[in-house]
């Protein structure tokens, strides 16, 4: 748990606004307890507003009545976050239909290029995410987390 910033925007009454910037895994509900005990008043939170996680922030979110628009005008895909965007500590890898094929059937694969990576997102095409894959030694790598659809899994394994 890390406070990074932390500014009181207003006091009224016995209310206080604030905002804070704080690490992953830090739970405001309990800074606010701990403050109102060293306070000596008690204290909880009203109401809490997340505005950025990683790499993504308020401006990268949408409205539920923005989503029902897309899905009835059938444009919902252009509110997603494009895969290439996600976990971007993480290298990329763009699969052969192959290396592809082999993923989504639950085999390791050889990736030359990431040879030193522990992690890497392995793509099939430019913008079809399908797997977050672990070196397993040298330049072999297993996928840990498996991302398909059945038009994926078709488009992958057109050619076997």
């Amino acid at each position: 748990m890390e406070v990074k910033e932390f500014e009181i925007a207003s006091l009224q009454d016995a209310c206080a606004s604030f905002r804070a910037r704080v690490s992953s895994g830090t739970y405001m509900r309990s800074i606010a307890h701990d403050l109102g005990q060293q306070s000596g008043c008690g204290a909880h939170l009203a109401s809490l507003r997340r505005t950025a996680v990683a790499e993504f922030g308020i401006a990268d979110a949408h409205t539920l009545e923005d989503l029902e628009v897309a899905v009835r005008k059938g444009s919902a895909e252009a509110l997603f976050v494009h895969p290439r965007r996600l976990m971007p500590q993480f290298p990329s890898v763009v699969a052969t239909e192959e290396i592809a094929g082999m993923i989504l059937h639950g085999r390791s694969v050889n990736l030359p290029e990431m040879s030193r990576a522990p992690l890497v997102k392995v793509f099939y095409g430019q913008n079809d995410l399908i797997a977050v894959a672990t070196r397993v030694a040298g330049t072999l790598f297993h996928a840990r987390i498996v991302l398909m659809d059945a038009s994926r899994r078709e488009v992958a394994l057109r050619g076997r």
